[in-house]
C-alpha cells in the first residue's frame, strides 16, 4: 500500500505524495522521521509501559479493520473468494497527522510481555542486524547511514552508537556474508544498487573502501531494496519495488512480443519503466552479473525473509491503491521461483485489476495466491520468524516458529489501519492463514498517530526489537511473566 515515499514532505500538519495529488502517509518523509517527541532521551525508559489487554476470538469480518478493536490476541483472516468488488467504497486520502506521544499513550501486548525503549533520536530507522558480539546495526534511511548500536550489560537499552557508514542513498536491507557468526562482508541495499564494506565483528567503521556488488538498480517510485542470501549461501536476492501504483502508462504488447519478453525474462514481468521491478531478483552471490528475475508481479516486496527452519523465501509485499477502502489486502508469502503474483494485472489469483481490464487474459488462472493476506492498506513492511529457545527474555515456546510482522500504517483507507505488530501463526512450519494484533496502541484517532512500526529483529537473550521511523525510535520488547 505504500506510496512513493522519496516524494513526501511535509504541509499543514499532514504529509502529502505528489503522486496522488492528496494527503498520504504511505511512508513518513525525512521531515515527520526527524521528529522527535520531547522529553525522550538515549536509553531512558520514560515512553510506555506495557499493559495486557483481554484476548479476542476471531473477529466478524465487518469489523476486521476498525483500529479501535485492536487489542492483543485479536485474530485476523482475510477470505480471498469473499473479497469486496473494486470501487465498493470510494478511494480514501486519508494520511495520518504524526504527533508527538500523548501524555496517555500506552503500547498494549499480551500479558507478561514488557516493552520500553531501546534507542531514540535515530535518523528513520528501519532494517536492524544484530552482531555476534550484541551490537545491532541499524539502517537510517531518512539519515542515509548504517549506524551501530551498542546494548547495555543488561541489554535494556542502547547505551551509545557509532555511524559506521553515511552519504548512503537511502539505504534499507542489511545483511551478512558468508554468515553472522563470522562476517566477512556487510553488505548495503541502497535504492539504486548494492554495495558491501569488509567487516568483522565488533567494527565501527569499514576496513576498507566500499566494493559496488550490483552497481545499478532500477530507482524512483518504491525505493525500499532489500537483500537476502539464500540459506546455502549461493545466491543473492534482491528485492524491487514498482516505479508506479498499477503500470496504467506501460505500453501494450501484441501477444507475440510477449511471448519474446517472457521467454527471457519470465512469467508475467512487466516492461518500460517497470523493467526488473515489482520483482525479486536473483544474482550469483560470488560474481553478481546481469539479474535474473526469481519471481514477478509482487507490487512492493518491501522486505525478504529467508525461514530459519528450512530455507524459503518470503516476501512482504504492499499492494496496489485505489480500489476502495478493503483492496487489495497487502500480503506476506513464500516466493517461488518462476512464481508471478498478479501485479499489475490480477491480485491475490485471478481477480483482475479493472484499470487493466482483458489486457492480458492469457495470465488468468497463472497468478500464484499469497499465504497470509492482510486487511487492505496496512502497509505490511517487514517479517521476523522467532526462534528464541531460551534467554532470559524469551518469550512462550508456543511463539516459536511463528512470525512477526510489522504495519506500517494506512493512508489510502477511510478508517486507519495497520501501526501495530501483528503474530502470524505457522503450523510445522507453514502459514495457517491468520494472524492476531501482538502490539497495538500507536493510533491517537483517525486522524494522528505517534509511531509507525517498521522491522522487528531477535536477540540472544529472546527479546524482540522494534523500529519505528515515525518517532525515530527502537523499542525492546520483552517477556517475564
Amino acid at each position: 500500500m505504500a506510496g512513493f515515499e522519496s516524494q513526501i514532505w511535509r504541509k499543514s500538519g499532514r504529509l502529502r505524495n505528489n503522486y496522488y495529488d492528496s494527503p498520504a502517509a504511505a511512508a513518513v518523509g525525512e521531515a515527520a522521521m526527524n521528529s522527535k517527541p520531547s522529553g525522550v532521551r538515549f536509553g531512558l525508559g520514560l515512553w510506555i509501559l506495557a499493559a495486557a489487554a483481554p484476548a479476542f476470538g476471531a473477529n466478524a469480518v465487518g469489523t476486521s479493520a476498525d483500529w479501535r478493536l485492536d487489542a492483543p490476541g485479536r485474530t485476523h483472516r482475510i477470505d480471498m473468494e469473499a473479497l469486496p468488488a473494486p470501487f465498493a467504497t470510494p478511494s480514501a486520502s486519508n494520511g495520518p497527522a504524526l504527533v508527538g506521544r500523548p501524555g496517555n499513550a500506552v503500547l498494549a501486548l499480551p500479558p507478561g510481555f514488557h516493552v520500553a525503549p531501546f534507542a531514540t533520536h535515530l535518523a528513520g530507522p528501519r532494517k536492524m542486524l544484530p552482531a555476534a558480539n550484541g551490537d545491532i546495526l541499524v539502517s537510517e534511511t531518512s539519515g542515509g547511514r548504517i549506524s551501530v548500536l551498542h546494548p547495555s550489560a543488561n541489554g535494556a537499552r542502547a547505551d551509545g552508537a557509532d555511524i559506521y557508514v553515511q552519504g548512503l542513498e537511502q539505504p534499507f536491507g542489511i545483511a551478512f556474508y558468508p554468515n553472522a557468526e563470522r562476517p566477512e562482508w556487510l553488505y548495503v541495499a541502497e535504492s539504486n544498487r548494492v554495495t558491501r564494506y569488509p567487516y568483522r565483528t565488533g567494527d565501527v567503521k569499514p576496513r576498507g573502501k566500499a566494493q559496488v556488488v550490483i552497481p545499478e538498480l532500477p530507482s524512483g517510485g518504491h525505493f525500499t531494496r532489500d537483500i537476502a542470501f539464500s540459506r546455502d549461501g549461493t545466491e543473492l536476492f534482491v528485492s524491487v519495488g514498482s516505479g508506479s501504483n498499477v503500470a496504467q502508462s506501460m505500453s501494450k504488447k501484441a501477444p507475440r512480443d510477449i511471448a519474446r519478453w517472457e521467454s527471457e525474462h519470465g512469467l508475467g514481468a512487466a516492461w518500460d519503466d517497470e523493467t526488473n521491478r515489482a520483482a525479486v531478483l536473483v544474482f550469483d552471490a560470488k560474481s553478481p552479473a546481469a539479474p535474473a528475475i526469481y519471481a514477478s508481479g509482487l507490487r512492493n516486496c518491501v522486505s525478504l525473509t529467508v525461514q530459519p527452519s528450512n530455507g524459503a523465501l518470503w516476501c512482504t509485499v504492499n499492494e496496489r491503491d485505489a480500489l476502495g477502502d478493503d483492496l487489495v489486502p497487502d500480503y506476506s508469502t513464500r516466493v517461488e521461483r518462476g512464481g508471478f503474483y498478479g501485479w499489475p494485472w490480477y491480485y491475490l489469483g485471478s481477480n483482475e485489476d479493472p484499470r487493466l481490464k482483458g489486457e492480458r487474459p492469457d495470465l488468468r488462472g497463472k497468478v500464484s495466491k499469497p499465504d497470509v493476506p492482510y486487511q487492505a492498506h496496512s502497509a505490511a513492511l517487514n517479517l521476523t520468524f522467532y526462534t528464541a529457545t531460551g534467554g532470559t527474555s524469551a518469550f512462550p515456546q508456543s511463539y516459536v516458529g511463528d512470525a512477526f510482522v510489522a504495519f506500517h500504517g494506512s493512508w489510502n483507507r477511510s478508517l486507519r489501519t495497520g501501526y501495530k505488530l501483528v503474530r502470524m501463526h505457522m503450523a510445522n512450519g507453514k502459514p495457517t492463514g491468520d494472524y492476531e494484533d501482538f502490539l497495538t496502541g500507536f493510533i491517537v484517532n483517525n486522524g494522528s498517530v505517534w509511531g509507525r512500526p517498521v522491522a522487528t529483529v531477535e536477540l540472544k537473550d529472546g527479546s524482540l526489537l522494534l523500529s519505528d521511523d515515525g518517532g525515530n525510535a527502537i523499542f525492546r520488547i520483552s517477556y517475564a511473566p
